[in-house]
């Protein structure tokens, strides 16, 4: 049997950004040790540190990774704010919101341990990926309230409690997923979005 082909550098580094987003999300930053980071990823505790320096650093190293992908996902979003198509807007960004919290739930569970922890990197989290998300929406619905077409109310306002109210039920469905059945996504943002343009619409219009 041929031996298992060696990694390089690259390599070996992000197969362990990719361990340790697991182990962090199990045990959180302050409950994780180098030694156990070590241990799931297969090298010494000296490999470790060849990598990272630290562990903040390899945590930083799991944010930079998976940020690579918000550009793509901030240009869906901004490709709406030229237009007036509010459902297809608020419907594309329910989908994305359940999309990650469908699709990456380790990754969710680590950004909660470092918010619960007030690890210094949640806060880079917040700079890198949600700023620029939430920044997008508020652009757009700014736009439509000067055109008024929504409510005057504070963009920010509005835009968070859309967010928050397709995140929470993305959040439930992944800490509970047994409580209640699951619903087609489709049929759940559709739903969603339905309730909350009611509310926003201006309809003095």
């Amino acid at each position: 049997m041929s031996a298992a082909p060696k990694l390089t550098a690259l390599e070996r580094r992000a197969a362990i950004v990719e361990t340790a987003l697991k182990v962090f999300s199990e045990k959180g930053f302050r409950g994780t040790t180098t030694r156990e980071l070590a241990a799931a990823a297969g090298v010494s505790e000296p490999v470790l540190y060849q990598h990272f320096a630290t562990k903040s650093d390899l945590y930083a190293a799991i944010i930079d990774r998976k940020s690579n992908g918000v550009a793509k996902v901030l240009a869906e979003v901004e490709s709406f704010l030229e237009t007036r198509d509010d459902y297809g807007f608020f419907t594309h960004l329910g989908h994305l919101i359940l999309r990650f919290h469908e699709e990456d739930p380790a990754y969710l569970r680590l950004l909660l341990f470092s918010g619960l922890e007030r690890h210094e990197l949640s806060d880079l989290f917040h700079e890198r990926q949600a700023c620029g998300f939430e920044q997008a929406v508020v652009r757009y619905i700014e736009r439509r309230i000067e055109q008024n077409a929504f409510r005057s109310m504070n963009p920010a306002f509005i835009a968070n409690s859309f967010m928050g109210m397709v995140a929470h039920y993305g959040m439930e469905r992944m800490l509970h997923p047994c409580h209640e059945p699951a619903l087609d996504r489709n049929a759940v943002v559709e739903g969603m979005v339905s309730i909350f343009l009611r509310g926003i619409h201006n309809d003095t219009q």
